[in-house]
Parts: C-alpha cells; sequence; structure tokens
C-alpha cells in the first residue's frame, strides 16, 4: 500500500513538472505562431507580458488541472470523462489568464489567446492519452509475441457492443483480434466503431466468418427479443464457431458493459420463446406467513420450487423427500441463503399413510406442492406396478391427508405424458389427475393439476444425456429423425405451478403455452454446433429406436374445446369434466391392490381408468385379458 502510494505520488510530481513545461511551452508558443515562427520579429512589449506572468499562470493553471483530477485519474484508462475535463481546465485557464493580463495591463495580441488554448490543449491531450496509447501498442505486441489471438467477431454496434470492443483491445488479460462487426443497422454498415468495420448484417455472418476466419462470436445485443436471438443464433451455429452472449435479462446500468458479462450460450437461448412472467404478487398473497409441504422437495422440480418459495417469506417451509442426498443438498442451500427461513426437512415415502397423516397432522400444512413421482418412461414400462406405488399411491395417500387435515390447497405436478398416454408413467399421471378432481368436488381443499412438457435439465431429461454424450466424444443418441418435444425451463415450469396454485378453485388441469415444439434430432445437431463440434463429422447421430411407450410427438390438451384463457395469456385452464368419485376411488383401491399383488395385467386395470390409453409391449396375460374383454 504504501509503496502504490509512494508510486501514485511520484507520478504525479511527474505530471506536474510536465504541465509547468507545456504551459511555458504553450505561452511562447503563441506569440512564435502569430509572428509567423520567428522570434526576433515578436514585439518587446507582447514578449515582456508574456515572461511576467509566466509565474502566475503556472500556478493558476496548476490549481485548475488539480481540481479537475488531472494528476489522480488514471491515464491508463482514460475516457471521453478525462478528455471532458482536460478541455474544461484548459478553458478556464484561458480565460484567467486573458483577465488576469487584462488586470495587469499587460498587452499580448487577440489572436494571443485562441493560439494558447489550441496549444495548450493538444500538449495536454497528448500528454496524458500518450500513456495509454502506448499502453495499448505495447499490450498488442506482448500478445503478438506471446500467442496467436483469438479471432473475434462482435455481433452489435452498440452502446454494449462499443463497450465490449473497447474493453477487448484494452485489456492484458484478453488475447483478442476484431476483424470486423456485425449489425442489422443500415447506417451503421460501411461505418467504423473505434476504427474496426462494421461490415453487414446477420444475414451475412457465415460470409464474413469464412472470410476472416473467425473463431469466436461475441453477441453484444442484451436487449434482442427472444425469437430474434434464436433466428440470430442458428445463423451463427452454421459457423462451428464459439458462441458468447450477453445475459437475456439485463439492464444497462450508467451503459457500463463487461466482458465478464459474457456467457457461453446455453440450449435455453435456442427455444426462441419469452420466458412466462410471473405475477408476484398474488404468490405473495397466499404464499407468505404460509405453513408450505413440497413432496418429493429433493427433485429438480421439487428443489425449485423450494427455492422459488423462500423468496417469499413462508411461515414455514417442509421438504418431504424419500432421496436424503437431494433432501439434504437443497436443505443447505436454503439455509445458506434464507438464513432466517423456518425450514424442516423431513424423509419418507409419500406411500406410506401413516408417515404422511402424522406430518400432516403435527405441521397442518395449508399449501401442499405434490412433485413426488416416479417420471422415466422406460424404467416404468418394466416395472408398471412401482408406478402405480408411488404415483398413484402417493397422490391418493397426499390428497387424502389434504382434505382430511383442513390444507387449504394442493397443486398436482402432472405432465403432457398424460394426454392420449401411451406408457404406463402417462397413464398413471392421467389417473393422479382424475383423484384430484374427484377429492375437489368433494373436499372444502382447493385441488389443481400443472400439465407441461418436458423440463430443460431436469432429471430424465434428453439435455443432459445430449451433454454427457458430447462431451464423452459420441455418438449422441437420438431415437427417432422425426421426434419433437415442448420444452420449457426449471423456472418457467416452477412460476407455472406457483401461479397455478394461485388460481386452483376445483380440480382445474392448468396448461402452459410452450409455443412451438422442437424437433429433438435439430436440438441435438444445436447442442453438438454449441460445443464447437460438426454434426455427423466431429460428432456422429444415432438412431436407436423408439423406446416403449413412447411417443413421436406428445400433446398438451384432452380437449382444446374446454380451454379457456387465465389472467396470464400464457397460461390456460382445462375445466374439468364432473367424474364419479366413488366410482374412481373403488377402481383406485382395487389398482393398488392389484399393484402390491405385482400382478402382470396392471396396464389392463389402468385403461379401465384411462379409456384413451394405449397399451404398448402387452404381456402375454395382458393379451388374453383384453381378447377375453373383447369377446
Amino acid at each position: 500500500m504504501i509503496k502504490n502510494n509512494k508510486d501514485m505520488m511520484l507520478r504525479s510530481m511527474a505530471l506536474l513538472l510536465l504541465d509547468v513545461l507545456l504551459i511555458i511551452v504553450s505561452m511562447a508558443g503563441a506569440l512564435w505562431i502569430r509572428y509567423d515562427f520567428r522570434f526576433t520579429v515578436i514585439e518587446p512589449q507582447f514578449m515582456g507580458s508574456v515572461r511576467n506572468y509566466i509565474l502566475p499562470n503556472i500556478g493558476c493553471t496548476l490549481l485548475i488541472f488539480w481540481a479537475f483530477r488531472l494528476y489522480s485519474s488514471l491515464w491508463r484508462f482514460a475516457s471521453i470523462v478525462e478528455l471532458k475535463n482536460v478541455l474544461f481546465a484548459v478553458v478556464i485557464s484561458t480565460v484567467m489568464q486573458f483577465l488576469g493580463m487584462r488586470l495587469f495591463d499587460l498587452p499580448v495580441p487577440r489572436s494571443y489567446p485562441f493560439l494558447y488554448l489550441l496549444l495548450l490543449t493538444c500538449l495536454t491531450v497528448v500528454s496524458r492519452f500518450s500513456y495509454r496509447f502506448l499502453r495499448i501498442a505495447r499490450h498488442n505486441l506482448a500478445n503478438h509475441r506471446k500467442q496467436r489471438p483469438v479471432c473475434t467477431m462482435i455481433v452489435g454496434a452498440g452502446s454494449a457492443g462499443y463497450m465490449i470492443v473497447r474493453e477487448m483491445k484494452n485489456s492484458k488479460h484478453l488475447n483478442r483480434k476484431i476483424p470486423c462487426i456485425i449489425d442489422d443497422d443500415p447506417n451503421k454498415i460501411g461505418t467504423y466503431l473505434q476504427g474496426i468495420p462494421v461490415v453487414g448484417n446477420k444475414e451475412s455472418i457465415p460470409e464474413f466468418a469464412e472470410k476472416y476466419q473467425i473463431e469466436e462470436i461475441v453477441i453484444a445485443i442484451p436487449t434482442l427479443p427472444r425469437k430474434a436471438q434464436k433466428e440470430l443464433l442458428e445463423i451463427c451455429q452454421t459457423t462451428c464457431c464459439k458462441i458468447l452472449t450477453l445475459p437475456g435479462i439485463y439492464q444497462l446500468v450508467n451503459e457500463e458493459v463487461s466482458v465478464s458479462m459474457l456467457r457461453q450460450v446455453e440450449i435455453e437461448d435456442l427455444l426462441g420463446r419469452e420466458p412466462v412472467k410471473l405475477e408476484m404478487e398474488e404468490i405473495m398473497d397466499y404464499v407468505s406467513g404460509k405453513v408450505i409441504l413440497v413432496t418429493g422437495g429433493g427433485g429438480s422440480i421439487g428443489s425449485e420450487i423450494c427455492r422459488q418459495l423462500a423468496l417469499h417469506h413462508p411461515g414455514k417451509l417442509i421438504i418431504f423427500d424419500i432421496y436424503e442426498n437431494n433432501a439434504y443438498d437443497i436443505r443447505n442451500e436454503l439455509l445458506k441463503k434464507h438464513p432466517d427461513l423456518d425450514l424442516e426437512v423431513l424423509i419418507g415415502s409419500v406411500r406410506n399413510e401413516r408417515r404422511v397423516n402424522s406430518i400432516f397432522k403435527t405441521y397442518h400444512p395449508d399449501l401442499v406442492f405434490h412433485a413426488a413421482a416416479h417420471k422415466h418412461v422406460p424404467l416404468m414400462e418394466d416395472s408398471p406396478c412401482e408406478a402405480v406405488k408411488n404415483n398413484v399411491l402417493g397422490t391418493w395417500t397426499v390428497a387424502r391427508a389434504a382434505s382430511q387435515f383442513g390444507a387449504k390447497k394442493m397443486v398436482l405436478i402432472s405432465t403432457d405424458k398424460a394426454v392420449r398416454p401411451t406408457n404406463v408413467m402417462g397413464a398413471s399421471k392421467r389417473i393422479c389427475e382424475l383423484i384430484i378432481q374427484g377429492f375437489a368436488q368433494e373436499s372444502k381443499t382447493e385441488f389443481a393439476a400443472v400439465r407441461f412438457g418436458n423440463v430443460l435439465g431436469s432429471n430424465g431429461s434428453v439435455i443432459p444425456l445430449f451433454k454427457k454424450q458430447i462431451e464423452e466424444g459420441g455418438p449422441v443418441t437420438v431415437t427417432h429423425p422425426d421426434i419433437i418435444r415442448y420444452f420449457m425451463t426449471i423456472p418457467e415450469a416452477v412460476n407455472l405451478v406457483l401461479q397455478c396454485g394461485a388460481l386452483a378453485k376445483r380440480g382445474e388441469i392448468f396448461i402452459l403455452d410452450m409455443g412451438e415444439p422442437v424437433k429433438i434430432l435439430e436440438l441435438a445437431k444445436k447442442m453438438i454446433r454449441l460445443y464447437g463440434y460438426t454434426p455427423d463429422k466431429d460428432i456422429k447421430i444415432e438412431f436407436v429406436g423408439l423406446r416403449p411407450g413412447e411417443k413421436l410427438y406428445e400433446e398438451m390438451l384432452i380437449n382444446e374445446k374446454n380451454l379457456t384463457k387465465t389472467v396470464n395469456e400464457r397460461i390456460f385452464v382445462a375445466h374439468p369434466a364432473e367424474v364419479d368419485c366413488t366410482d374412481i376411488r373403488g377402481k383406485v383401491e382395487a389398482l393398488v391392490r392389484m399393484a402390491f399383488d405385482e400382478a402382470e395385467d396392471i396396464r389392463i386395470r389402468m385403461k379401465e381408468l384411462v379409456p384413451e390409453y394405449m397399451i404398448c409391449g402387452q404381456s402375454p396375460r395382458e393379451e388374453a385379458a383384453m381378447t377375453k374383454d373383447e369377446e
């Protein structure tokens, strides 16, 4: 610290002595220029005036320079702010000199103040900014000697692009060469930004990436809408360059942008859909101060529900999960971020009626978010009885406890696979929806289900699988070239769940407008390109065939005619048809008994509850039972 202060004092003293010399040169130089660059013809009275006023002018000017921080600024980072300070200081110095000479009756030529102003401005600017220019040149030379710079294209010639270019050019830690800038504004094409040409619009990115052998593309347009961002990223991906971007939700604070804000493009950026907005006030009203139970609270969806709830000051948050490692991780995370949170983490199974009833009896939760479930389609095809035990029995047990112990609301996490299901997991979730609708007709508790598609990054999502396969060098496995899915991010899914909890009244099924479906083959190719590889050349794509119970196309709605909008234009509600509660209760109880008996034809009984269920890969016993029923 002492050494740094000493160095700064020495630099300030050096600048001060330099300024003394520059002031003398400017005063003498103004007369010299006025008299055609010849000292011998300068009138003696004018030379005498300048000589007599040198000391007062030096003292006054140095004080003015000090007041404008010309001795305390870091000139290696000099910018427009420092340039303005120099100009103001020199103008005031010139005015003060003019007034002082008039006051002491020291005559000078009429052009003298203007020439003095010009000279002192030029000399001061050069003296201050030359250090920065020399530093940039030394930095570029050192980088050139050290290693070949990364050839980088900047997309966006606005304020964010300007800041990024400036930092990349000036920082000694960033070895970047920027040969060109891209912008869609036709008025900017052909102009220069910090000496770098703006060469074309986004359609010309592949052309100039090849021409300049670009290795890295930086998208510096933080306010770009999602749809336009998707189109731009798709063009950038054709180049196989590394792509960096500024965060999507972004605010320019004092117009300051840093390279540290750049991040690699994620697959979420390629969805091309604006995220669902959350009505925070509605959530606060029914969450704040309440006792809330989240089953499956350690899973990908359940844990995010807990994170969001913790932000809204619940009276008590109860995490209930059978897997202790996940529950332990989310517990530590929440307590670290929210030390004042009243948190209870309990281990147990939702299918254990005594355990569930004990929790409800002890804590009397006001709100219940039921996220506990088996979700992996292929595994549930091989273990259908376990799907019934965990999904159907678990939902029945939690819903009955919520009704019996007076919970105000219960929200079930469902799936688009419950629509005309072709697999055990989807059929079990559809039965869970029927259970919720049945309880909604008889109970004072407000029940609802939330149905959405695939969640990016969740357990079982295709995204982590593709990432692992790409990192291992491939191949990337896709079930079918035409398979499509709807996708949403985990925060979006949780926002939907929380808002639907506020809207829940009587067994509704809430559905998110998820935009256009995504072709899984294209998703795989985009992910490969995000890693800087070329599909089928660097990383192979293999088709492995549809798994048991898997659809080519997922559906979001059972009956579109029964669909209405909510206060959020991106959330729809399918109002439930009347169900026979007694009939459903009897069939569910029989189905659960069959599950514990490990019945081979359990799919047939599931179809009795869900007639639209299309059974795939039947066992011989199931085929015989189906034939007998048809006869």
